[in-house]
This record gives structure tokens, sequence and C-alpha cells, in this order.
């Protein structure tokens, strides 16, 4: 893949891969930013050598900062609106964060507003920054809503009430409330400490059976369905991993190295790296 964009920074280390968001002075999302995540997101959803998706920025205060006013304001206004058949290009891609068959992780060490935060929040996870991580969906305050996913992600991330005031608010929310409500997955006291873990857990997910991931993260996808629907789901997905090489090996390593005996149970987080580390090993 060549991964070629003007705004984004792209790196591989092994299965994982890391954007670095990169369009001065503030990480507004123009024109150029979009398409450049709309062309990201599609070449690495097809990339099969890519088992996780680190998006992080290259501004310290802004992963994010919205989508650009000045577009929204070329947005056809003078006839009346109409409800289209098909998601919007803005929500595919935020459809294929959360959705492709990979983890995709945000490190997000500064603010995230807007279109930047409905990104965001589409992907697997994100990890913050005590005291520098802020999200803001400021939509409202401006006139309109937020219109790429945020009032359908939000509520199923943090509740009805908690959306609410995010997006009716259109205040800063800080990141100890942000990890609170269940925004942020973790947050951290230093860059440092923000940089170690997340690269470690991507390195981590990218270690595990390509199937294994993308089918176990299709199947909590389905939480969303009602929930006799999700289960059903979850077994039919469980018989579809069940059926592939990484199954079939790791389980068989993880047996040699100890899973099911007193020892290798006590210990059971290290001994899923030792699994990954075996069958990559071969």
């Amino acid at each position: 893949m060549a991964y070629d964009y003007e705004t984004l920074e792209v790196s591989q280390d092994g299965a994982v891969l890391t954007a670095t968001i990169n369009n001065p002075p503030v990480n507004v999302m123009t024109l150029q930013l979009y398409m450049d995540l709309v062309g990201f997101t599609s070449e690495v959803e097809a990339d099969e050598n890519v088992r996780a998706v680190v998006f992080q920025s290259a501004d310290p205060d802004f992963f994010i900062a919205h989508f650009d006013v000045e577009a929204i304001l070329q947005f056809p206004s003078d006839t009346p609106a109409e409800k289209s058949p098909e998601l919007s290009d803005f929500h595919l891609m935020c459809e294929r964060v959360r959705t492709m068959p990979k983890a995709t992780i945000v490190k997000m060490a500064g603010r995230a507003g807007g279109g930047g935060n409905e990104f965001a929040s589409s992907c697997d996870m994100r990890f913050g920054l005590k005291g520098k991580t802020v999200i803001n969906q400021m939509e409202v305050a401006l006139g309109i809503l937020p219109g790429g996913t945020g009032t359908q992600r939000l509520p199923r991330l943090v509740g009805r009430g908690r959306a609410m005031e995010i997006c009716l608010g259109s205040d800063d929310i800080d990141a100890e409330t942000a990890e609170r409500w269940g925004y942020l997955n973790r947050i951290f006291d230093t860059q440092e400490a923000l940089d170690q873990f997340v690269d470690q857990l991507a390195q981590r997910i990218a270690s595990f059976p390509a199937e294994a991931i993308g089918l176990c993260k299709t199947s909590i996808n389905n939480a969303e369905m009602p929930w006799e629907s999700g289960l059903l789901e979850e077994a039919y997905l469980f018989q579809q991993t069940l059926r592939t090489h990484g199954a079939q090996s790791n389980m068989r390593k993880a047996m040699e190295i100890g899973l099911q005996t007193r020892e290798g149970e006590l210990r059971m987080g290290e001994l899923c790296a030792e699994i990954a580390s075996a069958a990559n090993d071969d």
C-alpha cells in the first residue's frame, strides 16, 4: 500500500499502522484532511497486512479541532432539506473505522471537537492525557447539530443523558470526566506513559490471529442489535473463528505452554502474550 497523503504521516511497525494527523495550524478537518481520511480508511480497510491502526496528532494541543466551518457554510441551504436514502461519505468513513476487521485506536493527547470528535468516537478505543485531553461538540452553539454520527454514537458510548449534556451544552468535557463517563478508555499523567501504553496495546493486539480480531470486533458491534439476535450472531461468529488456522494453532500452543495448569492460569495476561509469540515463531 502507498499511504501517501498530504495531511497524514503514515508509518508501519509490523502489523501496526500509525497515522499522524498534521494539518496546521490547529488540525481543522479541512476538505483536504477529510479526503485524506476517507482515502486512508478505505486503503487500510483493505490491507491484509495490518491488524491494528493508531491515529494520533503531530500537534500536542489538537487531535482534530472540528470540521471546517467555512466549508460547512458552502453547503446548500437555499432549498428544502431532503432525506437521503444512503449514508453520507462522512458517515461511511466513520463506519469504516468502526467496522473494519482490525483494531482502531485513538491516541488523543489534545482537543477533539465537532467532526473530529465524531471520527474519534467511531474508533474502537480512545486514550488521553490528564489535564490535557478535551472533547467538545460545539455544533448546537453554532445553530446546527452533530451530523457526522455524533447524535447516534455518543448515546451508545456514554448514555442518553450525558450525550445530551455534551451536545446541547456545547461545552468542554475534560479528560477526567470523559474517562469516568466511558468515552476515554484510560487517561495518563504523561505523554510518554500514553505513548508506551497505546503502542504496547496495539502491538499486543496485532500479534493475535487476524480472523479472531476481525470477527470478535464484529461480534462486539453486534451488541447494538436486539439481545437475542446479537447472541445468535455471536454463536455463528464463534463457529467461524473455530474453523480458522489461527484458532487451531493458538489453542494447541496454549495447551503446550501452560493453559489449564494452575501456574499458567494465575498469569493469564502474560500467557496470552506468550501464546502469540510462540504461534508467530512457527
